[in-house]
């Protein structure tokens, strides 16, 4: 009887998010988008598509997000939104971090990226513009991939942190106490392997379209350089996000190695109360806010 009511209510709220979206407007970037689309599928193989169209995804996609928190470090007014204002970025340990992230995403990543092709064809996820699944649906599976990885990485990162492997393994990535947006991927190449599963694991459940591939990796890579940014930008657009942990969150567990141990949300961290400190350190700067005002 639950589960035929669970299944009424998701479709009483399936067929009311496609009647809103009738009402919308027709997004006048469809139409070159679908045509683009098939002169992809018309011109490029499915290998092709999966292996270089994922990587040049991931590639263009990461260096154009962390651009802006780069460039902000040369912007004076961009300065009293810098979270740890006492340790500024360098330009020597941006180029150290670059030249890891360079080995990391075509040593590690790459290979496994070369995968995908095969992994499309194993479990038969379509291609054909037909077949993709409409906006909402898209939104609502990469949500659930988030979900996944934030459960994924919450166990396995505080795992990484116990005191007989962390110097093994976890501690490159804080090597830099102050993080910047193209930190989020350097680290050691077995946490890259080990945290990195927890992106595959929605993807294997959740995939019924391998455009899901390339909007999951677009929404994760903006989540996770937007909080290893190092910035708390007002209006951010991603601080709307109900239980979002946001850049102020991630920079506590950099600065102090303990607690705030999930990527995305907040919830794990609340429910085992590995957000006490954190929390502890919010009301004393709040209070000291207070009475320098």
């Amino acid at each position: 009887m639950a589960a035929n009511e669970n299944v009424s209510i998701f479709s009483s709220a399936s067929l009311a998010v496609e009647y809103v979206d009738s009402l919308l407007p027709e997004n006048p970037l469809q139409e070159p988008f679908k045509n683009a689309w098939n002169y992809m599928l018309n011109n490029y193989t499915k290998f092709q598509i999966a292996t270089w169209g994922s990587l040049i995804v991931h590639e263009a996609l990461y260096f154009l997000f962390c651009l802006p928190g780069f460039l902000f470090q040369f912007i004076p007014y961009m300065k009293k939104y810098k979270i740890q204002k006492d340790k500024p970025e360098s330009l020597e340990n941006q180029w150290k971090c670059f030249k890891v992230l360079l080995f990391n995403h075509f040593c590690i990543q790459l290979p496994l990226i070369c995968g995908t092709y095969y992994f499309t064809e194993f479990f038969n996820i379509p291609y054909d513009w037909e077949k993709m699944p409409r906006w909402y649906m898209l939104l609502l599976r990469c949500f659930g991939c988030a979900v996944i990885e934030d459960t994924w990485h919450y166990f396995l990162h505080r795992l990484l942190h116990h005191k007989r492997i962390y110097k093994y393994i976890h501690k490159i990535h804080h090597e830099f106490q102050a993080p910047f947006g193209m930190e989020a991927e350097y680290a050691h190449p077995l946490e890259t392997l080990i945290l990195g599963t927890g992106f595959f694991i929605g993807i294997v459940l959740l995939c019924d379209h391998v455009i899901l591939l390339w909007a999951w990796v677009t929404v994760r890579l903006i989540e996770t350089i937007d909080v290893h940014s190092g910035y708390d930008i007002p209006l951010n657009p991603l601080n709307l996000i109900p239980f979002y942990a946001g850049s102020r969150h991630h920079d506590f567990h950099h600065m102090n190695f303990i607690g705030n141990y999930a990527s995305t949300f907040t919830w794990w961290d609340r429910i085992f109360g590995t957000d006490s400190q954190f929390n502890a350190y919010t009301e004393k700067m709040k209070k000291l806010e207070k009475k320098t005002e």
